[in-house]
């Protein structure tokens, strides 16, 4: 029963993140278009192990964000200087883990659409 209620708290964790978070809801759009194409374009198995880690990640970096942002506003209602440098290292990391990602999916999609395109 307890593991239930682990994934329960887990899984209520991501409804709050896509529920109350533009920028999850964002990355959640992202990683369904490169499923998409992923589909449309009959990647690998070595390039879908790539975009499911790269969703995974990005996502997984933006929940984290999410909750030092919402830990940071309990401690500290007001601006801290120093909370401000938590929240722009943590906001920092989720660019990191996106602009990494985008570079892997330009490497793995542009090739694709690029002959797609010729083949016009």
């Amino acid at each position: 029963m307890k593991l239930f209620k682990s994934f329960a708290f887990a899984f209520n964790g991501i409804k709050i993140c896509f529920t109350s978070e533009t920028n999850f809801k964002i990355h959640v759009l992202l990683a369904a278009v490169a499923i998409l194409l992923g589909i449309v374009f009959g990647i690998s198995t070595n390039e879908w192990l790539i975009i499911i880690f790269c969703i995974a990640f990005v996502i997984s970096m933006e929940m984290i964000n999410t909750a030092i942002e919402k830990l940071c506003d309990v401690v500290n209602k007001d601006i801290h200087p120093a909370i401000k440098k938590i929240k722009d290292i943590a906001a920092g990391a989720v660019l990191v883990a996106a602009g990494s990602s985008f570079v892997m999916g330009s490497i793995i999609f542009l090739p694709k659409i690029i002959i797609y395109l010729k083949t016009l």
